[in-house]
């Protein structure tokens, strides 16, 4: 049997023909037309300016560069995501603080946030910025936290990598805050390879963020710069790929949709299995399809679950490892983080390609009820 992997790019017919053109006219570095109508039709989604990069943790690299986040800062991260969140924290000097997740969206809760904002007040210490994730496909509460922010004068950054073509009260998911990122890795709902867009309201900060993206050389014939720049342009060939998946997105979105609905059907009556909630101020893209393993209930653990499957030729993972639970970021500063270690420890993504057919489906499905059986 083929191995069934969790989550693969889907081309949608015209990205070769938009990479074959940057070919023929010979635009394959880091300028050319796809770029810009990738932006374009990019800025049309989510209605806010935008500028291509090489991925989404260079988007949000400059992001917090941006919001002016430097050494010594404190940046307040939610606990349970990937550590691409966090990282550009540190390359930045400054240093996170992990807050934990709600059981309504699994994101960043924002009641831990509040009481983490206040205690930091009485210090005397005001976080430089705060950043939510959208995991899983799924928005957080951005407009609960950006209130609980704008009390203490705190701009938020959404870490919306996860959640393209998601919505929040009816608009775009990453449309809400000031800054927002998204990625377009192999693995994610559309995909350019590997790439990125970072967003922002302010078209001053976004046409910043593009020359910083190209080593922030100075206009002339000279190669001058000013200050700090990075090599975080996207290419022209990549950013055809790009093109081509836009066009498909709501068709992508509705396959996963499809997806994570034939599995909770098939697992309405398995005990001990329960489906990541569906928040109710969004729609989710169910870019993973995710469920809790209670092991009383279900007969196996989660990691029991997931070798099963694996003999069977299925990948499926664990949710995202807490950042408090990080040996490299053992000594950073929490508040709270239960609710995420519990998510952790019994959370599990099964395969969700958007071109999953449904006799693989069938297959992990048969696993995942065999063992429950067992």
């Amino acid at each position: 049997m083929s191995r069934i992997l969790l989550s693969i790019p889907h081309m949608g017919g015209n990205e070769q023909r938009y990479v074959q053109e940057a070919f023929d006219s010979n635009w394959v570095s880091t300028v050319g037309p796809n770029l810009g109508a990738f932006e374009e039709a990019f800025r049309q989604l989510i209605g806010h300016p935008c500028v291509a990069l090489a991925s989404g943790t260079a988007a949000i690299h400059l992001g917090l560069r941006l919001l002016g986040v430097g050494p010594g800062d404190e940046v307040v991260c939610p606990t349970l995501t990937f550590v691409a969140t966090v990282n550009p924290v540190v390359y930045l000097g400054a240093r996170p603080i992990f807050v934990d997740s709600d059981r309504l969206s699994w994101n960043l809760d924002p009641l831990a946030l509040a009481e983490l904002l206040e205690l930091r007040a009485r210090a005397g210490i005001r976080p430089k910025c705060v950043i939510a994730v959208d995991l899983f496909g799924q928005s957080a509460d951005i407009d609960a936290i950006q209130e609980i922010c704008a009390h203490y004068d705190i701009p938020v950054l959404e870490d919306a990598a996860e959640a393209l073509g998601a919505t929040y009260k009816g608009v775009p998911a990453g449309s809400k805050a000031p800054i927002s990122v998204y990625s377009f890795n192999g693995n994610k709902i559309i995909t350019t390879s590997g790439g990125g867009m970072l967003v922002a309201h302010d078209q001053k900060l976004i046409d910043r963020a593009r020359h910083w993206s190209t080593q922030a050389r100075e206009p002339g014939l000279a190669y001058h710069h000013l200050e700090m720049g990075y090599n975080y342009r996207l290419s022209n060939v990549l950013a055809g790929i790009g093109r081509g998946q836009l066009e498909v997105l709501d068709e992508r979105v509705r396959q996963r949709r499809a997806v994570a609905a034939r599995y909770r059907a098939a697992f309405a009556g398995v005990p001990g299995l329960e489906a990541m909630p569906d928040a109710p101020f969004g729609v989710p893209t169910n870019w993973l399809s995710v469920f809790l393993v209670d092991p009383a209930a279900f007969g196996a653990t989660r990691d029991e679950l997931i070798a099963a499957l694996d003999r069977a030729a299925i990948e499926s993972r664990p949710v995202w490892k807490p950042m408090h639970l990080q040996p490299i970021y053992e000594s950073a500063l929490r508040h709270r983080g239960a609710i995420a270690e519990d998510l952790f420890a019994r959370g599990i993504c099964l395969p969700s390609s958007s071109s999953l057919s449904t006799t693989d489906q069938d297959r992990v499905i048969e696993v995942v009820q065999a063992t429950a059986r067992r």
